[in-house]
């Protein structure tokens, strides 16, 4: 009983950032699981030309997520550009496994594209929280910030 209330406790810290981004993550990876399938089932071309429609999935997940993450997890106000810049980072090194990994596991390992594609993602959301609460979304500070927190300490 006490590692679930360390649990629950873990997830309400920060403001119940940790739960927000379990949430958050949840909805990010049914869509992007879904736009996948779903671009392949809406289109016998993009069933033929499958990196097609991993481009386009990739491109309409990747803005889904940076919202849900902006303004329902981290609620940033920072610069959107830095932080569009720094969130697309993460996934673009990821996008760039993916793209070698994914003909791999079809053609060479005989999975279906929609398998081998979840089990990809498994291995994309364990680091995502790290990267994104200290790279992409940490706050900025401004040195008239840092001399007000100084000036707020005691000895």
């Amino acid at each position: 009983m006490r590692s679930l209330r360390s649990w629950i406790g873990a997830m309400l810290r920060d403001g119940g950032r940790p739960l927000r981004f379990l949430i958050a993550g949840g909805a990010n990876t049914v869509f992007g699981l879904s736009i996948f399938p779903i671009l392949l089932w809406a289109s016998p071309l993009l069933r033929v030309h499958y990196m097609v429609a991993l481009l386009i999935a990739q491109a309409v997940s990747l803005l889904f997520a940076f919202t849900t993450y902006k303004f329902g997890v981290f609620r940033t106000r920072g610069n959107v550009l830095r932080e569009f810049v720094a969130f697309s980072s993460f996934y673009l090194a990821n996008y760039a496994a993916n793209w070698l990994a994914l003909p791999l596991l079809v053609e060479i390992a005989g999975l279906k594209p929609v398998i081998a594609q979840l089990g990809f993602a498994l291995i994309v959301i364990v680091g995502s929280y790290f990267w994104h609460s200290r790279i992409s979304f940490r706050p900025s500070y401004s040195p008239m910030q840092a001399s007000s927190q100084e000036m707020k300490c005691e000895p």
